[in-house]
């Protein structure tokens, strides 16, 4: 059961006060010079984005980051546990970390994320592998739980609040190009897909101060970035109210304000649930040049009665009115989806129900799985997993191949045309070449030139295009 800690009263912020000047203490006597933290991260967009939230509550009690663990004092994970494969990629890194710690006496390891929320105890009690589990919120209490198990105490804080959104915290950029940025704009999840932990892994939806959004794009802008995504494991259902004046924030007026910080900063946002994609947000695209024309939809099934047992809480038609509505307001627009193959129950037909909705919606791209019982998950305490392993897979290998075609002819309509592209740096397979996306989230690669750096717009004429990456050359 998810625990919340709804009302942090004055006692308990007093106690994490303490708890950090104890850490500051701890890290500033250290005699082995300035303590080292490598961190890595696993899942979705949103666990990133908090491993760089992490980083910069290190850094304020003196730690400071590496790439290389084995000179690291402290190992995190952050985790996902989204899928069984996610959490059997962690224990495997786990037992490469207890190799490191022999080799290095006093390294600690921590599981931060969804799977330290999920498991809880059982990391430290079982796997015997860490010395910390920390929740996705009580990262703040990181420095207090480092100092305690330096000391020799396993330390949990897994404790769900419906508050705690981060908003005071500046993020630190772990490995960034410069250019591209993640802002959380809320946390949590109010939709109770009965296929997903994330409800009991990140607890209740809560949405950030819209004025410390726009502050943080503002500060990215300044700083030299020229594109930032907004993320939310559901970003239309975004709700903030002024505490000042009682007025409501919505989606679109959030995506406004932050279009409007400058004309040359890009607006990406992911992910959208179809149930709360409005027509507003989509007119608000279409009224700002720096609103990408990409949208992230996940459809999951294209299947009207696997979307029930799903819970997704639409239908097969409504989410073709709403790529509809995409097409008809946002013509330009690409949709990319998220797809699950082999549903408890899912018969043949229902299967290619999936496959008809990939062609009609026309996908730039996709995420494509077989289905993964999760324990916990409404789906695992009502449904059999009936759907054997050879047949998923067989499905998924039929959506793949199927994306794969739709995404080279999504591709090879773009040859001859011009795009403004932003660029991100050199091409992974030529320093001679540049990569940057357009507007379409597209990879772009195209041959240098003079004068030109990441960071900079140009228009790029596509030449060439697989069904991953277009090839073209810059416009004079």
């Amino acid at each position: 059961m998810a625990l919340y800690n709804d009302n942090p009263t004055i006692a308990h912020l007093d106690r994490t006060i303490d708890e950090k000047k104890q850490g500051e203490v701890f890290f500033k006597e250290a005699e082995t010079g300035p303590r080292k933290f490598y961190i890595e991260s696993y899942g979705c967009q949103m666990n990133f984005s908090d491993s760089e939230i992490v980083a910069s509550i290190l850094s304020d009690v003196g730690f400071s980051a590496t790439r290389n663990m084995e000179e690291s004092d402290l190992i995190l994970i952050n985790t996902c546990s989204i899928r069984e494969k996610a959490e059997e990629t962690v224990r495997k890194r786990l037992r490469i970390f207890d190799k490191v710690k022999e080799k290095r006496p006093g390294t600690l390891v921590g599981v931060l994320g969804c799977m330290a929320e999920r498991l809880k105890t059982k990391l430290l009690e079982e796997e015997k592998l860490v010395d910390m589990v920390v929740g996705p919120d009580a990262y703040r209490d990181l420095p207090a739980l480092v100092a305690n198990a330096n000391e020799g105490d396993k330390g949990v804080n897994v404790f769900l609040s419906r508050e705690e959104t981060y908003a005071d915290i500046s993020p630190m950029r772990l490995g960034s190009n410069g250019v591209s940025a993640f802002i959380s704009i809320m946390r949590g999840c109010d939709n109770m897909c009965s296929f997903c932990v994330v409800p009991f892994t990140r607890g209740r939806e809560r949405s950030r101060d819209a004025f410390s959004i726009v502050a943080e794009a503002t500060d990215l802008f300044q700083k030299g970035y020229r594109e930032v995504t907004l993320l939310g494991q559901n970003v239309d259902s975004y709700k903030w109210e002024n505490p000042e004046n009682g007025t409501p924030v919505s989606f679109a007026q959030l995506l406004e304000m932050v279009a409007q910080v400058h004309p040359d900063l890009r607006i990406r946002f992911s992910t959208s649930h179809p149930k709360d994609m409005t027509d507003q947000v989509l007119h608000t695209m279409a009224a700002h040049e720096n609103i990408c024309n990409y949208i992230h939809l996940p459809v999951q099934s294209g299947n009207s009665r696997i979307l029930d047992l799903m819970n997704r809480t639409y239908t097969r038609e409504w989410y073709i009115d709403r790529v509809d509505a995409i097409r008809r307001i946002i013509p330009e627009c690409a949709i990319s989806s998220d797809i699950i193959a082999g549903f408890c129950t899912e018969t043949e037909e229902e299967h290619q129900d999936t496959l008809s909705v990939m062609e009609y919606a026309d996908y730039s791209m996709s995420y494509m799985f077989f289905y993964s019982e999760r324990p916990g998950t409404l789906a695992a305490r009502k449904y059999e997993d009936d759907i054997p392993l050879e047949v998923k897979k067989r499905r998924l290998q039929e959506i793949i191949r199927l994306q794969n075609q739709i995404s080279y002819r999504h591709n090879q309509r773009d040859i001859g045309k011009t795009f403004k592209v932003l660029i991100e740096g050199d091409s992974k397979r030529s320093d001679q070449d540049f990569c940057g996306r357009n507007s379409q989230n597209k990879m772009i690669v195209f041959p240098k030139k003079p004068g030109l750096k990441p960071g900079d717009y140009t228009w790029v004429t596509v030449h060439e295009a697989t069904s991953a990456t277009l090839k073209g050359t810059i416009e004079e």
